[in-house]
């Protein structure tokens, strides 16, 4: 497409809005503004158009205002409501000191449009230039109640400072990168943004949507909202639930159902262990014979583990490393002394142990030594003893719900 013959024909462009849907009440809540041109009688994405660096940024704007204004029109005409989500590069928006939009919204705001319902799409990629003066424009425009969403985040990590200075209202992940990235390393950028969303009070948005992997991967990691061609495709008039093209809240009721199940299965191998130890505790001598109590319970985790020993409460190691090599448990003596309370978690969980005398089972975490992801199910012996059980990934590997 030639940028002047899109420019020279704007009564052939029209905007579509693509469902924005919310897993509070599986409605939609809300659209995205995007743009279509018609040639020979067929409608194509301008995406080439406003991606193509080699077009002026002002072209962009005039044909982005032109879009705005149509679709605006539309839903105010309608009553439309929902948020409505409107995409801008950083050069965009500094033309003319991003002056531009808000009169716009301004005018529209005088019609009736709340400027709550506006939230603006800056990419992560905006922030590697005048992220200082891109800054204080977005801030400003939040001052007239306009939301913020950073798209495409997690691309670089080197923006999370810049993107903790914004705090916008959404974070938007693209979905298409859960199968580009390797699973472990996506599931910790994926730890990183929930944290980071949780800190800084945004919603995470996962868009492009295109299977029930994506769905289910984005409701479990604690997406608010999704969007893609899986839930509805961009259409010329604002799409409503019953136009989805699938009952969300039947997904929903599914990935609860699932996920109950897998957590009654994890509870049922902590209480099977709990038992295990519970049926030893007679063995246990004191901290001095800790090594020859758990040589007595390998046995009982020769299939689950192939690491245990006895912390005191404090964090100091009062036995022996015993760890499983090929079919055969060994010994470590030179671990006895060695420290743990420095570790995130460590006293929080003995004492809580001790409170409750029960057992714990630890998140998935990458093992130092090993490099594998394990877990560490770890058992009150005493009020001031506890043991430990990291347990092998082979075996969390074959069991889903150890490794949900």
């Amino acid at each position: 497409m030639d940028p002047l013959d899109i420019l020279g024909n704007l009564h052939k462009i029209r905007p579509v809005f693509q469902p924005i849907v919310s897993a509070i009440n599986q409605d939609v809540i809300g659209h995205e503004v995007l743009a279509r041109y018609e040639e020979n009688g067929k409608w194509h994405s301008l995406g080439p158009f406003f991606l193509d660096p080699d077009v002026p940024e002002e072209f962009k704007v005039e044909v982005d205002q032109h879009v705005l204004r149509l679709a605006v029109d539309q839903i105010l005409e309608k009553g439309t409501d929902g948020l409505l989500f409107i995409n801008r590069n950083a050069k965009q928006l500094m033309i003319n000191d991003g002056d531009d939009l808000l009169q716009s919204l301004l005018e529209y705001e005088q019609k009736g449009l709340d400027m709550k319902r506006v939230v603006i799409e800056v990419t992560e990629h905006d922030f590697d230039e005048e992220f200082e003066t891109l800054n204080h424009l977005l801030l400003y425009y939040k001052t007239y109640g306009i939301q913020i969403a950073v798209d495409h985040v997690g691309a670089k990590s080197s923006n999370i400072d810049r993107i903790r200075q914004l705090e916008p209202h959404i974070l938007k992940i693209d979905s298409r990168i859960i199968r580009q990235q390797n699973g472990d390393t996506f599931h910790d950028i994926m730890f990183s943004l929930s944290m980071l969303a949780h800190r800084i009070g945004a919603a995470l948005l996962f868009e492009n949507i295109e299977d029930d992997y994506q769905l289910y991967f984005a409701w479990k990691h604690g997406s608010r909202y999704y969007q893609g061609f899986y839930l509805g495709y961009p259409s010329f008039q604002p799409v409503t639930r019953e136009s989805l093209a699938l009952d969300i809240g039947g997904k929903m009721a599914g990935y609860v159902q699932r996920e109950k199940s897998l957590l009654q299965q994890r509870h049922d191998f902590i209480r099977a262990w709990e038992k295990k130890v519970k049926n030893l505790l007679p063995k246990w001598e004191g901290p001095k014979k800790s090594d020859v109590f758990i040589e007595g319970i390998t046995e009982e985790f020769d299939e689950e583990s192939f690491r245990m020993f006895v912390c005191h409460i404090d964090g100091q190691q009062v036995s022996s490393n015993f760890r499983k090599k090929t079919d055969v448990w060994e010994l470590e003596p030179h671990k006895r002394g060695s420290n743990w309370a420095f570790r995130p978690y460590f006293l929080e969980n003995v004492m809580q142990m001790k409170a409750l005398n029960t057992g714990l089972l630890s998140g998935l975490y990458s093992d130092i030594e090993t490099k594998e992801m394990v877990r560490t199910f770890s058992f009150p012996l005493t009020d001031q003893h506890f043991l430990f059980i990291d347990l092998r990934y082979a075996y969390l590997y074959e069991h889903e719900c150890l490794l949900a």
